[in-house]
């Protein structure tokens, strides 16, 4: 190990109490396992996400899927290949009708989803690892058993210090999801349908046929006809071509009363411009809160605002084939007119864009800011890609089937949810029937696949120990044979093998 190493620090909570679900609201039925983190690298919490894990400040968690009351599936969506739906197309429509001409929908759409809050206990205060020298051990081999701790060199690590937290904030993202439904309207006397076009014909079809015939017409004229017949098909449909950022730069049309601008900032360590916007994004922080999920006024303090927004475990890096903002945690402001309006909380990690939270000022709840913010953050991603090759997907979170206003994530295609059990990918398509017949599913349909990752010696995981870092194995005869294996077994097994031979895990 390099003596310049970064290393990522963990106390691994487990998860045998229950708590208060905010989906079904079942007082004890939401189980998890727990870490805080102290400091996280990038590509130990890509790792971890990608084992099901996600954060909320620097509390790390992972649904005990096989018990908890509603089963959360990590879920990504491919963002090269995403094409916004009817829906989303809508949402941006409405904010381009609010740009151009200024009008708020009058009423709030009635499939907005919100995301209930959740919270994941953390059992124990962390301990308080202020300024920490932590100190290395160069092992060749973790396998080999020694007497003795090997030779070990300086590695100056600083941990900041922090509390536990007691509460999760997974994304709220208040998204149009359309039921398949329109009213039926009845015809206005002498209103029938032209009897020059066929009978029973979608009005889509009918505006797309229209529109073809307007482009003709006004082309010269070189011996073909100008009119389409009913029977003809269309020779190419260009509003399907259109990319998502076409349809985000047409929601936003120049020489508007309103101008909307989303501003990227480091969140940690805080830049310059996320100390200037503070408090601003705090008042708006407040009046989420109050108005969406009916906190009192006092709630919403400062310090819960910095432990879960705000705070983060994860280091700022950045790679030369990386993009050119770097790797970490970040804020992005949505701000109309001079004015802060939305904040969506991200993270961005060697191959996503990863989605952790969204609040906005409730005057504008009827813009379905949350969607939108999605929309924006799959165009990040894809604007992110073309710095950095590797980075090509967007993590919304958690989907919750068995709660169906928060099926919402799986209108975002194509995308994929994480079998809990093997830790593969599978299209959303395919574990939908899964989902249907019972709240938790394997997902990976073959029988014969495990958890490719598993460490099966937990001798080679790595802990921290008076502040020297070694293999569990030399940390067992240290102490004479610890009573923590059963522990740190669990542990390594849910972390997995490239985290558990990585990632240092306090011991006292």
């Amino acid at each position: 190990m390099a003596g310049n190493k970064s290393y990522t620090i963990v106390e691994y909570f487990g998860g045998d109490d229950g708590y208060r679900c905010g989906y079904c609201k079942n007082e004890i039925g939401n189980f998890s396992h727990g870490m805080w983190s102290h400091t996280m690298t990038v590509q130990d919490y890509q790792d971890l996400i990608d084992r099901g894990w996600r954060r909320s400040g620097k509390y790390v968690y992972k649904p005990i899927m096989k018990k908890t009351c509603c089963p959360q599936y990590t879920i990504r969506c491919h963002a090269l290949k995403f094409q916004p739906s009817k829906s989303h197309k809508k949402t941006l429509k409405k904010m381009s009708k609010f740009i151009s001409k200024g009008e708020l929908p009058k009423e709030q759409d009635d499939g907005e989803p919100m995301d209930s809050v959740c919270e994941p206990a953390a059992p124990r205060e962390p301990s308080k690892l202020c300024h920490l020298e932590t100190k290395c051990v160069a092992i060749a081999d973790i396998q080999t058993e020694e007497a003795e701790c090997p030779t070990i060199t300086e590695v100056p690590t600083e941990v900041v210090d922090a509390t536990a937290t007691g509460s999760e904030t997974s994304r709220k993202d208040p998204v149009s999801v359309p039921d398949g439904r329109t009213a039926a309207m009845a015809p206005k006397p002498g209103m029938g349908a032209d009897p020059g076009r066929p009978p029973c014909r979608k009005a889509k079809d009918l505006r797309k046929e229209r529109r073809l015939q307007k482009e003709q017409t006004r082309q010269p004229a070189d011996g073909v006809s100008s009119t389409v017949t009913a029977t003809q098909s269309p020779p190419t449909q260009t509003s399907q071509l259109k990319t998502l950022e076409e349809f985000i730069s047409e929601s936003l049309p120049e020489n508007s009363p309103h101008c909307l601008e989303v501003r990227l900032v480091r969140s940690n360590p805080p830049s310059p411009q996320f100390k200037a916007s503070f408090d601003a994004s705090y008042q708006v922080y407040k009046l989420y809160q109050m108005a969406i999920h009916k906190d009192p006024p006092d709630k919403p303090s400062e310090s819960q605002f910095r432990r879960f927004l705000c705070d983060s475990p994860l280091e700022a890096e950045h790679s030369p084939d990386g993009p050119d903002v770097g790797y970490g945690s970040f804020h992005q402001q949505y701000w109309l007119d001079g004015r802060i309006v939305a904040v969506g909380v991200i993270d961005i990690l060697p191959t996503c864009v990863s989605s952790v939270y969204l609040y906005y000022n409730p005057d504008f709840a009827s813009l379905s800011l949350g969607s939108y913010s999605a929309l924006r953050e799959i165009a990040f991603t894809r604007q992110m890609h073309k710095q950095s090759p590797k980075l090509s997907y967007y993590y919304l979170g958690f989907y919750i089937h068995s709660c169906p206003k928060m099926r919402y994530k799986g209108q975002y295609r194509p995308s994929d949810l994480l079998c809990p059990e093997t830790y593969v990918w599978v299209s959303i398509e395919r574990c939908l029937p899964e989902l249907e017949n019972s709240h938790y599913a394997r997902l990976n349909q073959d029988p014969d696949a495990g958890d490719a990752r598993l460490l099966k010696d937990v001798g080679r995981a790595l802990v921290l120990y008076r502040r020297t870092v070694m293999p569990y194995a030399v940390y067992s005869r240290k102490r004479k044979g610890s009573s923590d294996e059963t522990e740190v077994q669990q542990y390594a097994g849910l972390v997995g093998q490239d985290c558990a031979e990585r990632i240092l895990l306090y011991r006292t």
